[in-house]
Order: C-alpha cells, then structure tokens, then sequence
C-alpha cells in the first residue's frame, strides 16, 4: 500500500472509531471466502460492517482510545465489525462465531471502555437499538388503545340499552 493509500486507510478508521457505538474486534484466521461473505451478509442485515484492518494502522487511529489494552487486541489477523449501535455488530459477529469455530473475538472496544470475549458475548445478550425502538413504541401504544376501549364501553353499552328497548316497544 503506497502512502496515499495508508492515509486514506487511516482517516476511514479513525472515522470507525469515533463514530461506531462498538467496534468488535476478530481473529478470522482459517475462514473461507464464502464464510466472510456469508458473515459480512449477516452484519450487513443488521446495520453493521466488517473491515479487515491492518494493526499498526488500527493502532495509530485509536488515538488513544482505551490505552494499552485497546493497542493489545490488535494482533495477528485482524477483522473488525462495527455499526453505529453498540449492540447490532457484537450480535451478529458472536452469532457467527458459535457456529464457526475458526472466527474468534478477541474484545471490543466502545468509545474509551475496552470489553474481552466475555464483555462482547454480554453485549451481543443485549436487545439492539431496533428492538428497543419497537418495545417503546409498543409500550406508548398500548395505553393509547386502552382509553380508546374504555371511552367506548360506555356508549356501546348506552347504543345496546337504546336497541334493547326499541326491541321491546316493537315486540
């Protein structure tokens, strides 16, 4: 890779970091072609990347970020997958690594906070930003349709009563 190409890399990873909710971290030492495919379709269903990172450039856009132990999870062949939401990304790789043996997480690493394989498999446990989406909403709904019911129990009631007796009067 020719200097340009390295600055280029760079910048795209810093902007990675800063902007993903998490980035996980993976040894994908041992994967097919149509394994990666098949993983990157799974992130990609959820709103998530994967990226194969060279580690001295990985290194040097954490800037920082999560100190040593960020730089220590950056050995060997290396894969990240991140998305915006910190969840969807430690989902899907933890998804695919208890089906495939050969993908391994290594950590995480979540603005300054740095997680190991247990940390990312707690992650990946969690309800995605979707899913919490969808519970709050069905949570806001579900009162709204219980007044709906109850304003109209009474005048249901009231129209039954009126046909009732109009019944009676014609019988």
């Amino acid at each position: 890779m020719d200097k340009a190409g390295k600055t280029v890399a760079l910048e795209t990873l810093k902007g990675v970091f800063d902007e993903s909710g998490a980035v996980v971290v993976t040894h994908y030492t041992g994967l097919t072609v149509a394994e990666m495919t098949k993983l990157r379709g799974m992130l990609r269903k959820d709103g998530a990347q994967l990226k194969v990172v060279k580690n001295r450039l990985a290194k040097i856009a954490l800037d920082g970020k999560g100190g040593d132990a960020a730089q220590e999870l950056f050995q060997g062949p290396v894969a990240i997958a991140f998305s915006p939401d910190p969840v969807s990304a430690a989902k899907a790789a933890d998804e695919f690594a208890k089906e495939n043996s050969k993908l391994v997480i290594i950590g995480a690493v979540m603005g300054d906070e740095v997680l190991d394989a247990k940390g990312v498999e707690s992650l990946a446990k969690l309800p995605s930003l979707d899913q919490l989406r969808g519970k709050l909403i069905g949570l806001l709904q579900a009162p709204a349709t219980k007044v709906a019911g109850v304003v109209q129990a009474p005048a249901g009631q009231l129209a039954r009563v009126v046909a009732a007796y109009g019944n009676k009067d014609a019988a």
